[in-house]
């Protein structure tokens, strides 16, 4: 049912009696709004992610992967931070966020009679849908970036496959054939690269003519989270997505890392999935 939704909506929801439900499950309804929905609400409100978090029941770290989670899946940010101004500073929603509230919010409202509606705006509603499935996904990787197939050069045994993101950024991930046509990949098709922390390398002054590895991401240290053993490392990339890397205390210390210092992520093709709606 969840990938059928991409062909033909109103024939599918009008013959698949589960489809509301689906729908429910996405967007909530008033006695359970969908979490996402509920976190872009209250930024709205409180200008703030700390009351924001509180306000919905999240903690503040939960609350910030949530909305890293959100811009890494959007094709621009819903969310962002606001510097300077008589409060110092808060986070607000981007032209994108307010128009992808009014929407989910305008499909909530027209739940009941959505097949009409489905029919009078197709391209829009299922837009939104697609955003909302994303964010519903779980997975264990903190990394999943949405882009769109750049090149798919096809060899004896492995698939090599560039996927543009946005601001610019590219990664190469090495696949079977079997998954390309499996995943029905095609040049100019949305897809996502999911990535485990513990599978990004970090270094300085890297030369990307001098490694193996195809993926060489630079970016900023956005922060550090100090565990006993590992650290995890989040950076700001030239884009504008995050990415997160699970690496060893000590290394973090030996490559003397801490927030506002450039540094390079190191992926090797192998390590990035991918997967489609």
């Amino acid at each position: 049912m969840i990938q059928e939704i991409s062909g033909k909506p109103a024939e599918v929801l009008a013959n698949n009696q589960d489809g509301v439900q689906v729908l429910q499950a996405w967007l909530g309804d008033k006695r359970a709004r969908h979490q996402v929905l509920q976190l872009l609400l209250a930024i709205q409100e409180h200008g703030s992610i700390n009351r924001a978090a509180k306000s919905v029941g999240m903690s503040y770290k939960a609350a910030w992967e949530r909305v890293e989670a959100l811009n890494n899946l959007s094709v621009q940010d819903l969310v962002s931070r606001k510097t300077g101004g008589s409060g110092g500073g808060g986070t607000e929603l981007t032209a994108e966020g307010l128009r992808f509230l009014e929407r989910a919010g305008h499909l909530q409202r027209e739940l009941g009679s959505f097949l009409s509606f489905l029919c009078a705006e197709p391209e829009q509603a299922l837009h939104t849908i697609k955003i909302l499935r994303r964010l519903q996904m779980k997975i264990s990787a903190r990394n999943i970036w949405l882009g769109t197939v750049a090149k798919i050069e096809t060899g004896a045994v492995n698939t090599v496959v560039t996927v543009n993101l946005r601001g610019g950024d590219t990664v190469t991930s090495v696949i079977t054939e079997n998954s390309v046509q499996r995943l029905g990949l095609q040049v100019g098709s949305d897809v996502m690269a999911v990535v485990k922390a513990s599978s990004v390398m970090l270094g300085l002054d890297i030369d990307p003519h001098k490694i193996s590895a195809r993926n060489i991401l630079p970016g900023t240290v956005k922060r550090i989270e100090t565990g006993a053993v590992n650290d995890v490392v989040t950076l700001d990339l030239a884009g504008g997505n995050t990415l997160s890397s699970v690496i060893t205390s000590s290394s973090v210390k030996r490559l003397g890392l801490e927030p506002g210092m450039r540094i390079v992520a190191v992926i090797k093709a192998s390590e990035v999935m991918l997967a489609t709606d």
